[in-house]
């Protein structure tokens, strides 16, 4: 009995510390960031179950939010276009790293950046508590040297790289 309490006290402190910890890069320039986005990579979702060619596009409003707009293509690269628009707000004193996106009003979800190359080529999103995460790219393809160091630095975070699925991705 005394050695299940210690490893329930171990798995919930870990769990606590993991999700204290996980850190969002410092700044993000949201005019760098708007634009199109393509999935590499990500924990699967009840939400984009079936989905192929998965894209974000963000733009900036002039009303203070990013505009979001997802698609994706059902059950294949050439299947039917699905898409959904929604609302994300950047979390004051974030330095625009950690936004709160809002598909269907009044349920809201973190969208933390936690990686994103110099030359924003690439981002990796996840939340606090690490169960999302997207890696994305400028491009429908990733270098794997690029994919690889990604990794590298999500098990350095504590991410559980086996829950990660490529996406399926065309040309473009």
């Amino acid at each position: 009995m005394k050695s299940i309490i210690i490893t329930l006290l171990v798995v919930i402190l870990t769990n606590v510390t993991m999700s204290q910890d996980l850190q969002t890069v410092p700044e993000v320039d949201l005019q760098r960031y708007a634009g199109k986005w393509y999935e590499i990579a990500a924990y699967p979702q009840r939400f984009q179950k079936g989905c192929h060619g998965t894209t974000a596009t963000y733009t900036l409003s002039d009303k203070g939010y990013v505009v979001v707009e997802n698609r994706c293509n059902k059950d294949s690269l050439s299947g039917k276009e699905s898409s959904i628009r929604g609302k994300a707000f950047v979390v004051k004193n974030s330095g625009n790293a950690k936004l709160r996106v809002q598909f269907f009003w009044p349920f809201r979800g973190d969208y933390w950046i936690i990686d994103l190359a110099p030359d924003y080529s690439y981002a990796v999103v996840s939340g606090p508590g690490r169960k999302n995460l997207w890696i994305l790219s400028r491009t429908p393809q990733m270098d794997d040297g690029a994919y690889q160091f990604i990794l590298s630095r999500l098990e350095e975070k504590g991410f559980d790289l086996e829950k990660l699925r490529r996406t399926p991705q065309g040309g473009d």
